[in-house]
């Protein structure tokens, strides 16, 4: 017999009586080194969503949106009825809330008037109306916060109408809006 064979037994004997009394693991409590690997999240997708947000936020207006609706005194959606401007223009609809933008810069005013539609949108409001100033107060006395937010209202999709206030209400420097009825934002 060998030597190994010998302390073979002295060991597994040693071994039983260090290990008496000791209650072994049920199955399911043992950690299995075969789990199933995470799928992969698609993290660039991600990164181009993200950049895409901000460009839009804040990235530079194309020429066609300026001239698309920078200029326009009022705007309709394709398929809605021109009786809805017409209201909207005489007074038909009551203004149920309001933000100013005075004081702004266009980031800032980007930002107010997404988060002030789309909490209009939540709360069933449908008439709002956006105070953007004349842009006296703008370097050049440029009205770009006027021009800014009828591109923004133009291509949101919630937007049914907008207009210029009456004299009495802003004139030039507010809008009315009108909101599509369901008080979900799309």
């Amino acid at each position: 017999m060998s030597q190994r064979n010998q302390h073979s037994a002295e060991d597994l004997a040693a071994f039983r009586a260090a290990v008496d009394g000791v209650i072994p693991l049920r199955k399911f409590d043992r950690v299995s080194l075969e789990a199933p690997k995470p799928s992969p999240r698609p993290r660039q997708r991600e990164l181009d969503e993200a950049a895409v947000l901000v460009e839009t936020l804040h990235g530079p207006l194309a020429v066609d949106d300026w001239l698309d609706l920078g200029g326009a005194d009022s705007f309709l959606r394709c398929g809605v009825s021109r009786n809805v401007l017409r209201d909207l223009r005489r007074g038909r609809w009551s203004i149920q809330d309001h933000v100013d933008l005075h004081g702004m810069n266009r980031h800032e005013a980007h930002t107010r008037v997404a988060l002030f539609v789309g909490k209009a949108l939540s709360a069933g409001k449908r008439c709002l109306r956006i105070v953007h100033g004349r842009g006296h107060g703008s370097p050049g006395r440029e009205a770009i916060l006027r021009q800014l937010v009828k591109v923004w209202l133009g291509r949101h999709q919630d937007v049914l109408a907008f207009c210029h206030a009456p004299p009495s209400d802003g004139g030039d420097g507010a809008l009315w809006v009108l909101l599509r009825a369901g008080g979900k934002a799309r």
